[in-house]
């Protein structure tokens, strides 16, 4: 309530300066837009990234870089809200922008094909999921190196999309090496990555779905790293 205050005062303050339409606005409006995005205010949210849309739009050109963030912001509430019908042209928008902005290679893209994959994975287009997540892995190989934390968390989206399509042994190798990376930066940086801990549990529960027992679930575990069994669930 403190935060919404002060997000309003500063959007008010920037309206009358530079007026309902001027692009200095759009910060503030995303900024509010998450904050109602965050305490479950989706339609408001909505209304806000929508006028920052057409603000960036009409300042910026429909073509700019600027305006893809817009789009993928506003794509990515459409979702949360059960309308990936209205998300996935969004996100395809979006990924054109950025590949003519930036180039089919940009780690930019990857995230755009990472979104789309995803959305599509969830309405069951599995195999064109499977090409954009393959190739997003591959822009985040060579922009970030093979060990580099973005490439583990591509690897785990690809995994699961793979696991959803009972490919389990393909899934289970992906995942291995996402869980070897994740290893590579907790050690290397002395704390663990955010994402180690829930994809050790996919890993585990990806084994359990191959039948494996639990005693050889566990040395598989021991094999990657000893530190990964804290995360094994006990009786």
């Amino acid at each position: 309530s403190e935060a919404e205050s002060l997000m309003m005062r500063a959007l008010e303050i920037d309206q009358a300066n530079y007026g309902a339409d001027d692009p200095h606005l759009t910060k503030c409006l995303n900024n509010l837009a998450g904050l109602f995005w965050a305490t479950n205010r989706l339609s408001t949210a909505e209304l806000l990234l929508r006028r920052a849309l057409r603000i960036d739009e009409a300042s910026l050109g429909p073509d700019h870089p600027q305006v893809a963030i817009e789009i993928s912001n506003l794509a990515a509430l459409l979702w949360t809200t059960s309308r990936p019908e209205e998300a996935e042209p969004l996100m395809r928008r979006a990924l054109r922008i950025d590949e003519a902005s930036y180039g089919t290679l940009h780690p930019r893209v990857a995230v755009d094909l990472n979104n789309l994959a995803t959305l599509l994975g969830t309405t069951n287009r599995v195999s064109e999921a499977e090409l954009l997540m393959v190739r997003a892995v591959r822009i985040e190989e060579a922009t970030h190196g093979m060990l580099h934390p973005r490439v583990a968390i591509d690897l785990k989206n690809l995994a699961a999309l793979l696991r959803g399509s009972n490919r389990l042994n393909e899934a289970e190798s992906l995942m291995r090496r996402a869980l070897e990376i994740f290893l590579v930066f907790t050690r290397s940086n002395h704390y663990e990555h955010p994402d180690l801990r829930a994809a050790t549990e996919a890993y585990i529960e990806l084994q359990t779905a191959m039948s494996l027992p639990p005693t050889e679930i566990l040395d598989k575990l021991r094999s990657l790293g000893p530190e990964l069994l804290q995360f094994y669930p006990r009786e």
